[in-house]
């Protein structure tokens, strides 16, 4: 028996099909993972998220500390309500976790993965030592993900005034603090809407109310091809501590200057990026039948071979794509090895969909 959200029973009242992620007792879908997938494109659904760690962090030293701790740089939130997406990388560049930091009026809140949990709060303890900072887990709190087109909207009209204008007046990676509760408008699925940090007792409650008003709650299998679609990594298969961000699609996320931020991983990086990083982080179609699979070889024409991170088949697109690593010099086509037989790819930006559109 795995740890429990405080949304297990309704889940089995649900008829969820539960399979354990990360420790966790958690829903894979509630009947139909191609279903939920698609309502949550075309007008919205719930997640269960409450396995996620939320990391309250102040201090004399906390931005300090996160300057040095993230590769990218917490200076550039301006004012409270701001968050930003970094990695926490290793002395060799590789990726320990990855995460989102928002600015409070306290000082910082991070919400890191549920499976990293026990490694991530080993990493930010050991490496708080020296600087004036306390960090503290939040475990009494529950989260809700409410997401697609008419998420905002829906939500808005299930709770009290102040949410509500809050829900109207967040832009896109802002997050505040209402009474108890903690809106966000951030997600893992390429559609608007909202991540609600709540108290574990009020979760149940709430989340009664948004299935009762007709939205559908989804399961992790939907969460994953929706991610997948969006471009959006999973951490321990599209990056690791073996691989930096800059072979994962993630150079993005690096904060390069100012130059004298001395951040973990920064010469490793550097290093890397200089020498150019032999490998990097695409997109594949396939354009035949099959389904592409995480660590099925990718074999490119007079340039070498790669491997697949992860790959599904795609209920927007109605066709199987994936994520993989590939050697840099790799163009626009490629093969991948399945059962046996080698079926041609079509090698793309690593985003297939967002906010509805087909982006390949």
């Amino acid at each position: 028996m795995g740890q429990r959200t405080p949304l297990y029973d309704l889940h089995l009242a649900l008829s969820a099909k539960l399979v354990d992620f990360g420790g966790w007792d958690m829903p894979l879908h509630y009947g139909s993972q191609v279903e939920e997938h698609h309502q949550v494109r075309r007008d919205c659904g719930v997640f269960d998220v409450s396995h996620m760690t939320v990391i309250d962090l102040d201090g004399a030293d906390a931005q300090s500390f996160l300057q040095h701790l993230l590769a990218n740089d917490v200076a550039r939130l301006g004012a409270p309500g701001k968050a930003l997406y970094s990695a926490m990388l290793n002395e060799t560049g590789g990726v320990v976790d990855d995460l989102i930091a928002y600015l409070t009026e306290q000082g910082y809140r991070l919400v890191v993965n549920a499976a990293t949990r026990d490694k991530d709060m080993a990493w930010l303890n050991a490496r708080a030592r020296g600087f004036s900072v306390r960090l503290r887990e939040r475990p009494e709190l529950a989260m809700l993900a409410v997401q697609g087109p008419q998420a905002r909207r829906k939500v808005a009209e299930l709770v009290n005034a102040a949410r509500s204008e809050l829900i109207s007046q967040l832009k896109p990676f802002e997050g505040r603090s209402e009474g108890d509760w903690f809106i966000a408008r951030t997600g893992y699925t390429g559609e608007d809407g909202v991540e609600i940090v709540l108290p574990a007792e009020q979760a149940p409650a709430f989340f009664n109310d948004l299935v009762g008003a007709g939205i559908s709650p989804i399961g992790l299998g939907a969460r994953d091809t929706l991610r997948l679609e969006a471009g959006m990594n999973l951490y321990g298969q599209d990056m690791d501590e073996q691989h930096s961000p800059l072979t994962s699609n993630m150079a993005w996320s690096i904060a390069w200057e100012p130059g004298e931020r001395e951040f973990i991983g920064r010469r490793a990086l550097e290093q890397e990026y200089a020498g150019g990083a032999a490998m990097k982080l695409v997109g594949l179609v396939l354009e035949e039948r099959g389904v592409l699979r995480a660590h099925q070889v990718v074999r490119i024409a007079g340039v070498g071979e790669g491997e697949i991170t992860s790959g599904s088949f795609s209920p927007t697109l109605s066709k199987s794509i994936a994520l993989a690593r590939v050697p840099r010099a790799t163009a626009d086509r490629a093969e991948v090895e399945i059962r046996g037989k080698w079926y041609p790819v079509r090698v793309v930006k690593p985003t297939f969909v967002r906010h509805g559109k087909t982006l390949i």
